[in-house]
């Protein structure tokens, strides 16, 4: 399972000034007796990071993205490795280099780690070096072009600014599902215990769903119910929608009692938001309207429960 004690969010340098330093300086400074005189430098105030937090707020890694389209200053605590939490950190700053329409990406990769960074597509090339007595090779990216939505001739000020969004009662929760399914353009996938009907059998939602299912092709939605018998009894709207629309809409069941036992519920969407409750029995959660990095997490996790869940047998006779 992967890990949802902790989450990656975009840091500014003066606001985050000091959770950056230590997450960089028990790893740097200390773990690897790197000189404080070389850690820091005049690309911290000009480059993009991200801060990995636990659910707490602590900080506990970080990455920056240079001016000069170098990643650098990845950086795990010692407690938290093997969590995941590096792969997040990356994911966020590569989906932000695409986002900002960036060629190709560089990195000093310290030789260990080497194996590490092939696992996004990283290319090792040139001789080994030194830096800070620790050997290095450079290595280097070419990143596909992402497709934004945007397309010649439309006006980038109308695009909306990426929000996080925290939620806290019933209204927030609708208002959050709405807002990120308006987003959404062919795909979404929900993790839920019943259809969570304050959520997703109101005609606001409903009607956003049956967009993203008619948007033509390439559509999809995926859903994995822990209890089906429950929606199915008190006739939820979206098995209705579901039924007219058979070939777009995918249901599964979990079939290990550690998947249907997650306490979790979440919505995530294909232009990279989501919706994460940690007690799917609650309304209240965090939601943000575009998070590359959580949102692979989740649709990570999301696609290893898939494999290894059935269709329900409650809706066979519905064909879905």
């Amino acid at each position: 399972m992967i890990e949802d004690s902790f989450r990656v969010e975009p840091a500014d340098w003066i606001v985050d000034q000091a959770d950056l330093k230590f997450v960089r300086t028990e790893v740097f400074i200390l773990g690897q007796n790197i000189p404080e005189a070389e850690e820091w430098d005049d690309l911290d105030p000009r480059s993009a990071h991200v801060l990995a937090r636990d659910n707490d707020g602590n900080p506990i890694g970080t990455g920056r993205l240079t001016p000069d389209d170098k990643i650098g200053r990845m950086a795990v605590l010692a407690s938290w490795r093997g969590r995941h939490v590096g792969d997040a950190i990356m994911r966020a700053l590569i989906e932000r280099a695409r986002q900002q329409h960036r060629p190709a990406l560089e990195m000093h990769a310290q030789s260990y780690a080497i194996p590490f960074y092939q696992r996004f597509g990283f290319e090792p090339y040139g001789e080994e070096f030194v830096e800070c007595d620790i050997p290095h090779r450079m290595m280097r990216l070419e990143l596909a072009p992402l497709d934004t939505g945007y397309r010649p001739g439309m006006n980038l000020a109308d695009t909306p600014a990426p929000r996080l969004i925290a939620v806290e009662s019933r209204e927030q929760a609708q208002a959050a599902v709405l807002e990120l399914l308006g987003l959404a353009k062919r795909e979404i996938a929900i993790y839920t215990r019943d259809l969570d009907p304050s959520l997703f059998d109101q005609e606001a939602v409903l009607d956003a769903i049956k967009r993203i299912a008619t948007a033509g092709r390439g559509a999809l939605i995926r859903v994995i119910v822990q209890a089906p018998a429950i929606p199915l009894a008190d006739n939820h709207r979206l098995i209705g929608l579901a039924h007219r629309l058979p070939s777009v809409f995918q249901f599964r069941t979990p079939d290990t009692e550690q998947d249907l036992q997650y306490p979790s519920a979440f919505l995530i969407t294909d232009s990279r938001g989501y919706f994460f409750r940690a007690l799917g029995s609650r309304f209240d959660g965090e939601a943000h309207t575009y998070a590359p990095g959580r949102q692979a997490q989740l649709r990570e996790f999301f696609n290893q429960v898939w494999e290894r869940s059935l269709p329900p047998p409650q809706l066979r006779e519905l064909h879905l």
